[in-house]
C-alpha cells in the first residue's frame, strides 16, 4: 500500500514585527512535521514568541540543491513540511522556488498561506499608483551595471518597486537623480513594521539630501512612480507654426521637437508643417 505525499506549506512570516502573522500560519507551523528556514537562528525567535516546537531545517541559497532532494522525498514518504524565509512571504526575493517546482513536477500537493510581504506592504502606504507596478528586486551592486539598469527602464509606465540595502543607498539614489531628474516623485519606506518605520515621500533630489544627512538604517524599499507628464501649454499646429516662421531652426529641426514634445510621429508632423506652409502661401 502506497503511502500518500505529504503537503509543502508555503507560509509568510513577519517582516518585523511578530504580531504580524496569522492564526492559519501559526495552526499550520505547529502541525508539521518539519519546517524548512532560510535561517534558522532567525525563525527561533518566532518559535519561541508562539510556544512552536516543530523541529527546523535550514533551506537556503548555498544548500538549496542539496536539501531539495531531501525535502521531496520527506514529502513522498508522507511528511507535511513548512517552507518559511527570514521574513516575509518566500520565494518573494527569496530562496525557493527551486522546491516548490520540484513538488509540482512530482504532484506534491503545495498549498500557499499568505500574509506579509515586504514590497506589498511599502505600496500599500506610500501613496503612489498601483495600478500598475513592477517588483524589480536588488539594483545590481556594481555602479556601471546598476546604471545601466536604470537607463533601460526610463519611460516605463508603471510604478517600479525596488529592494536596497543601507550602505548601497546614496550610491543608488545619486544614480536615480542623474538618469530621472533631480524632480521626479519618490519614496523610501524603511524598517516596515518595526519601530522606527518611515515613508519618506518627495523629489529625489529632496531623497539625496535627507539620506545624505541622516543616512538610513534597516531594510529599504525604494518606489519610482511614473512620470507625471504635463499636457502641452498650446496646439501642437500653433507651435509648430511658431518655430517655423519664428526661430532660426530648420524644417527638419522644428519637427523633431514638435513630434518629442507632442508624442507624435515625425512623419506626421512633417506633413503637417507642409500644410501650414501651403496655408501661409495662399494668404499671401
Amino acid at each position: 500500500m502506497s503511502v500518500a505525499s505529504g503537503t509543502l506549506y508555503v507560509v509568510a512570516t513577519p517582516i518585523g514585527n511578530l504580531e504580524d502573522i496569522t492564526m492559519r500560519a501559526l495552526r499550520i507551523l505547529k502541525e508539521v512535521n518539519l519546517v524548512a528556514a532560510e535561517d534558522t537562528r532567525h525563525s527561533r525567535k518566532l518559535f519561541a514568541r508562539y510556544g512552536i516546537e516543530t523541529p527546523l531545517i535550514s533551506y537556503h541559497d548555498h544548500n538549496e540543491q542539496q536539501r531539495q532532494q531531501e525535502l521531496v522525498e520527506r514529502l513522498q514518504k508522507g511528511d507535511d513540511i513548512a517552507l518559511i524565509s527570514d521574513a516575509g512571504t518566500p520565494c518573494i526575493a527569496d530562496p525557493g522556488y527551486r522546491l516548490i517546482a520540484a513538488c509540482h513536477l512530482a504532484a506534491i500537493n503545495v498549498v500557499p498561506i499568505p500574509g506579509p510581504s515586504a514590497v506589498v506592504t511599502a505600496l500599500s502606504a506610500a501613496g503612489v499608483s498601483t495600478e500598475r507596478f513592477a517588483f524589480e528586486n536588488y539594483l545590481p551592486s556594481k555602479a556601471k551595471a546598476r546604471q545601466e539598469f536604470l537607463k533601460s527602464v526610463v519611460g516605463e509606465p508603471r510604478t517600479l518597486a525596488f529592494y536596497e540595502t543601507p550602505h548601497r543607498l546614496q550610491a543608488t539614489l545619486a544614480d536615480f537623480e542623474s538618469i530621472f531628474g533631480a524632480e521626479r516623485m519618490f519614496v523610501v519606506a524603511r524598517e516596515l513594521t518595526k519601530l522606527h518605520e518611515e515613508f519618506f515621500r518627495g523629489t529625489i533630489a529632496e531623497a539625496v539630501a535627507r539620506f545624505t544627512h541622516q543616512p538610513a538604517r534597516g531594510e529599504l524599499v525604494l518606489i519610482l512612480p511614473p512620470e507625471q507628464r504635463r499636457g502641452p501649454k498650446r496646439g501642437m499646429r500653433e507651435a509648430l507654426r511658431e518655430l517655423l516662421y519664428e526661430s532660426d531652426l530648420s524644417r527638419r529641426e522644428a519637427v523633431k521637437l514638435i513630434a518629442s514634445e507632442y508624442g507624435l510621429s515625425s512623419s506626421d508632423v512633417y506633413r503637417e508643417s507642409l500644410r501650414l506652409t501651403e496655408e501661409e502661401e495662399n494668404d499671401e
